[in-house]
């Protein structure tokens, strides 16, 4: 037995005993019996059974969970919303210190703020969703704030911190660093099935496990395992591809690695990580590529009846993983609503508020026991107009919050995400006892409160939750995981074309190219557009590569007449779904998702709909046959077409950020060679382009042979679009890529 105090923070290691670690200001005092000591949190003096870590975390979870006020039970069930570390002013996740903000303030940036004093005392609320921190130390710091303010609460419930996925390597500069301020670069989800090897994924959940418990961090919500079967969708890229097979094995490599303690038995410890897998029934077939944020795009459409095919990556791998700790532990429903799938009901309504899904589906037939969360922001009232972002409250806004709330918890979810006041859900319940009986409500209830204590228990924090900082800095970004990163990275880069037209003597392609030469890289122009929250930005001029091009590879030149190659960065098109201009000029507002870069006329789109119907709208018909839209970024065509023109005789290199499946016969023939790549640095594609690493990544999609294949293609069905053959006579198919050498050896499932 070792006793030890550092920082404030009573620790004591027992041989053969769990170690429990308090805080000094706490108030919590220490049992022992039968040789071993134990923490009691709820301050009585004796040793209850939730706090005798000797019993089974059921077991545990169940006896506190019997014990909570509903009050208690209903701020367990509730997601905070999005919390900065700190929070800035100007920034979207706003908080406030004694009624200042954080820089008028004086406080530590690890302080704090008064929103989650008030949402952790007077809200019961113990689930938090972290997104930015200034430093893992930072972190480590303020998630030990956190609990020891949850220790001196009645029954020291700690705090469980949660994270959307933060390693992608997307933003990252054109050299390679690693150290203990940031944490490891991965590729994007769609990157990894570009690796076509589930080890890759594996490797970054048990890193990224690591780094995330020495933030504080105890549940990931991911994986996205929606099948990417509709190649128009915004969110593409951070799935695990269309392939339903690969998909199940990246799943359950991903689950593992995060969930999975090495030596202990049922697999759960210190170093495991919850994974709530995403979206149930699947996300991926948004009518026409539109996404659910949006109430203009709330019907996901199954035109071939392919629904059973969605459910595999969690039915057939979430749900039965390969490691100990057996099952995801928690899954988010998306916000759409699966059009037509409800045979039983008939109702179209918002998944979590399908009784067919949620209650007959997943915990009927699939009998899914862990937890069942909502996405972000479902239960609040609806925006008046659909453009807005929040509208999300499908098919049942005509009633109240807490029915809405009582709907969802009586389909058999536990907890709503982005919600911060408990009054919504105390209400449900005072009219589900009016409904269904007090003894009936308050074991609904109990229910959900015991399934979210135990992830909490199966990570270890009720008796260790404290962190070392210095600790912490040394493993967030560590070399070797920051390593294993951006090998993964390399791994995921694809090269799609490599002409043998101007190639350098002796190889049987323009790439590599050879280092030393000098290079001509334009500058990216994006027009107005509209950002994720559906505000106007302006337009901007960006450099591709703002920290210069390193020498190592090359000398980076202002025009195209002295290099002597020319590196053009582009993005795959993106534009506008919804047009409120369209709608006040007499149209019905939708406009078409296109994938190519001059402007898109949708000549074979479906005349009617398949989805339609919402309450702000006086038709159902959501068509925009014969509609025209354009992109934000058509400048990155015309940079690719100047290039070509410029350089005459010398090679063009095309590096693409592919976000969706693109239209390549605008520019492929221009290009002597194309990389795509999925969410990597840009000293990664550098590393390709530059001989530093023979690519092997294979096309996770298919690319389209013009936007008819898209429209033709149906949004349920994986891999059925007709795809490009380029003028080298590659098929740009899924699974195909290219090396140094040639083409890849046919892909074989």
């Amino acid at each position: 037995m070792e006793k030890t105090t550092k920082n404030g923070i009573h620790r004591i290691r027992q041989e053969g005993g769990k170690t429990i670690a308090w805080a000094e200001e706490s108030g919590v005092k220490v049992l022992e019996k039968d040789g071993y000591y134990f923490k009691d949190l709820a301050k009585t003096g004796e040793l209850l059974p939730y706090e005798n870590w000797r019993l089974s975390d059921e077991e545990r979870a169940a006896d506190l969970a019997g014990r909570l006020s509903i009050e208690e039970i209903a701020g367990l069930m509730l997601y905070s919303p999005h919390q900065a570390v700190p929070p800035m002013p100007g920034g979207p996740f706003q908080g406030t210190f004694d009624g200042k903000t954080y820089l008028e303030s004086g406080k530590e940036p690890y302080a704090i703020s008064d929103q989650q004093k008030e949402f952790l005392e007077d809200e019961h609320i113990r689930h938090i969703l972290l997104t930015n921190v200034e430093s893992p130390e930072i972190s480590a710091k303020w998630s030990n704030e956190l609990q020891k303010r949850a220790e001196t609460l009645p029954y020291g419930i700690p705090i469980n911190l949660s994270s959307d996925p933060r390693n992608g390597a997307k933003d990252s500069g054109a050299e390679f660093k690693s150290g203990g301020s940031e944490i490891s670069k991965w590729p994007e989800g769609v990157g990894f099935a570009a690796c076509f090897d589930p080890e890759v994924a594996g490797q970054f959940a048990k890193d990224a496990s690591r780094e995330y418990r020495a933030l504080g961090i105890t549940t990931a919500l991911g994986p996205q395992i929606d099948l990417c079967t509709e190649p128009r969708w915004m969110r593409f890229v951070d799935t695990l591809g269309e392939e339903v097979e690969m998909s199940k094995k990246l799943t359950k490599a991903y689950c593992d690695g995060m969930q999975t303690t090495e030596g202990e038995a049922d697999g759960w410890g210190k170093d495991s990580v919850n994974t709530m897998v995403k979206h149930w029934p699947g996300g991926g077939t948004g009518e026409a590529g539109r996404d659910a944020h949006y109430a203009f795009g709330q019907f996901a459409v199954y035109p071939t009846g392919n629904f059973e095919e969605h459910l595999k990556p969690f039915t057939e791998a979430a749900f039965h993983l390969d490691g100990p700790t057996d099952c995801a532990s928690a899954v988010m429903p998306y916000y759409t609503v699966s059009y037509g799938v409800d045979k039983k009901n008939g109702k179209n309504v918002g998944n979590s508020y399908s009784e067919y899904l949620i209650k007959d589906l997943l915990r009927g037939k699939y009998e899914f026991k862990g937890i069942v969360c909502t996405d972000w922001g479902i239960t609040q009232d609806p925006e008046k107009t659909i453009e807005g972002f929040g509208s999300r409250c499908y098919g049942v806004q005509d009633m109240t919050e807490a029915e809405r709330c009582l709907l969802a918890i009586t389909n058999g979810v536990d907890q709503f995400g982005g919600n911060s006041e408990s009054g919504p859900i105390v209400e449900a319940y005072k009219i589900g006892c009016e409904k269904y009986g007090e003894k009936a409500m308050r074991e609904r209830m109990e229910l959900s409160a015991k399934r979210l204590l135990i992830n909490i228990f199966h990570c270890g924090l009720f008796e260790d939750p404290y962190l070392d900082p210095e600790e912490s800095a040394k493993i967030v970004g560590c070399e070797e995981f920051c390593r294993h990163g951006y090998e993964a990275q390399q791994k995921s880069i694809v090269l799609l074309k490599n002409s043998a037209k101007r190639a350098p003597e002796g190889q049987k392609g323009v790439l590599p190219l050879k280092k030393g030469l000098k290079v001509y890289i334009p500058e990216r122009k994006i027009g107005p557009s509209k950002a994720f929250f559906r505000i106007d930005l302006p337009a901007k001029t960006e450099d591709p590569l703002p920290d210069g091009l390193p020498s190592k590879y090359g000398t980076r030149v202002a025009s195209p007449e002295e290099a002597d190659v020319a590196l053009v960065f582009i993005e795959s098109p993106a534009c506008n779904p919804y047009s409120t201009e369209d709608l006040a000029n007499g149209g019905n507002g939708y406009l078409p998702i296109t994938l190519q870069y001059r402007p898109y006329t949708a000549k074979k789109a479906r005349e009617v709909s398949i989805a339609g119907g919402d309450f702000r709208e006086n038709f159902t018909n959501r068509s925009y046959l014969g509609k025209t839209n354009t992109v934000y970024n058509e400048a990155d065509l015309d940079n690719i077409l100047e290039c070509r023109r410029a350089m005459g005789d010398k090679p063009v290199i095309v590096c693409a950020t592919v976000n969706n499946p693109m239209v390549m016969h605008e520019f492929e023939a221009e290009a002597d060679a194309i990389v795509a790549e999925f969410g990597v640095s840009r000293a990664a594609v550098l590393d390709v382009v530059f001989g530093g690493y023979n690519p092997t990544g294979r096309l996770p999609i298919q690319m389209p042979k013009d936007m008819d294949a898209v429209e033709e293609q149906s949004e349920d069905r994986a891999l059925d679009m007709e795809t490009y053959i380029d003028s080298e006579g590659h098929n740009y198919d899924y699974g195909y890529g290219m090396n140094y050498e040639g083409v890849l050896p046919a892909w074989k499932k």
